[in-house]
């Protein structure tokens, strides 16, 4: 099996219910719940914190932006500051995400 970076992962949760049939048909007008930015050596990050600023004001309710290069984890929420995790060893997605737990080992 080979290498490969994934730059981005972007986990959609949204109920497909509350779109109108239109919606469901072509392009909906979504933002996901959850979003997963995993910075690349050739991303900015204050690129990746405009876009995670983005999502949360599009209305995602959580938002991590995993900063390889410098060990860090940034937790975005609504009506929040952004929170600095320094080399997690783990991120929960509590209490957004009920026992959602991601080990960094696997991401370092």
């Amino acid at each position: 099996m080979g290498h490969y970076d994934c730059p981005c992962l972007i986990g959609i949760l949204f109920s497909c219910k509350s779109l109108t049939e239109a919606q469901k048909a072509s392009f909906a007008p979504i933002c996901p719940d959850f979003v997963i930015e995993l910075r690349s050596s050739n991303d900015t990050l204050s690129g990746l914190q405009d876009k995670m600023q983005e999502y949360i004001d599009n209305g995602a309710s959580l938002g991590w932006l995993i900063d390889r290069q410098n060990r860090k984890v940034y937790i975005y929420r609504p009506n929040q500051e952004p929170e600095v995790l320094d080399n997690p060893e783990i991120v929960s997605g509590d209490p957004e995400l009920p026992g959602f737990v991601l080990q960094m080992v696997k991401i370092w």
